[in-house]
């Protein structure tokens, strides 16, 4: 049986992918990523490929989906099709290190002012977001504690760039986003789009980067849409 991997991003963890994974198909399995342990993309790729045995549909959310995007490039005869949600494609720019860097100082100073300082712009722009929301996303981000923060901050730092095997991927592919997702804007997404034959790009409202959690149902129900109507195709190997 195609198992469904929810990987989750930067400092995050399977509760990202909770309401997917209550409503996720019967024709799949199920797995949750650990993508804390590996110090590169490239890593917790091959990784999760060892973990996890047979056909898969990886669901990626932001660093998540890059992990996605170069599992596909690592084993497409596995790949039946990728869920690649709020990510990106590039590779490092010339002016990330700066900021990147200091937060991973800030990480090691103090993990709550980490997470107050940057959750924030994560959500959608120019909403009050829901207090019980931002207390389950501060919580989860001081768990994963400094050190966890700061080997995925370098794996991104590193990372791939995508663009370079964006069109060789031949699997079915969605791309999901929240329209008020400041940090992985709808444009990104369909730039990825335009490169990959026949992937499909939704857009969520009200919601921004971390659209899993602040629009679950709607989440939920697209993906699982989504599967269900490629159903016949993600059952086709991805060569």
């Amino acid at each position: 049986m195609t198992t469904l991997l929810l990987i989750p991003g930067l400092v995050s963890d399977a509760r990202v992918w909770n309401a997917l994974a209550s409503a996720a198909p019967d024709w799949l399995d199920l797995a949750d990523a650990d993508v804390t342990r590996d110090s590169t993309i490239q890593a917790m790729a091959a990784r999760l490929l060892g973990e996890t045995a047979g056909p898969l549909i990886p669901v990626g959310h932001s660093m998540g989906g890059r992990v996605a995007l170069e599992m596909a490039r690592q084993a497409p005869e596995r790949i039946r099709g990728l869920v690649l949600a709020n990510t990106g494609h590039d590779g490092r720019r010339p002016d990330e290190a700066p900021k990147r860097l200091a937060r991973i100082a800030r990480a090691h100073e103090d993990m709550a002012g980490l997470a107050a300082e940057w959750l924030p712009p994560m959500l959608a722009e120019g909403r009050d977001p829901d207090p019980a929301l931002v207390e389950d996303l501060t919580a989860m981000v001081i768990a994963a504690g400094p050190e966890i923060h700061e080997r995925q901050v370098r794996a991104l730092m590193a990372r791939p760039d995508a663009r370079e095997y964006l069109a060789a991927i031949a699997c079915p592919v969605l791309l999901i986003t929240g329209a008020e997702d400041g940090w992985s804007p709808e444009r990104q997404h369909r730039e990825i789009a335009a490169e990959v034959p026949g992937a499909e790009v939704l857009v969520i409202d009200r919601a921004g980067h971390f659209l899993p959690v602040e629009r679950p149902q709607e989440t939920a129900a697209a993906i699982t849409g989504w599967l269900d109507a490629h159903r016949e195709e993600l059952d086709v190997r991805c060569a």
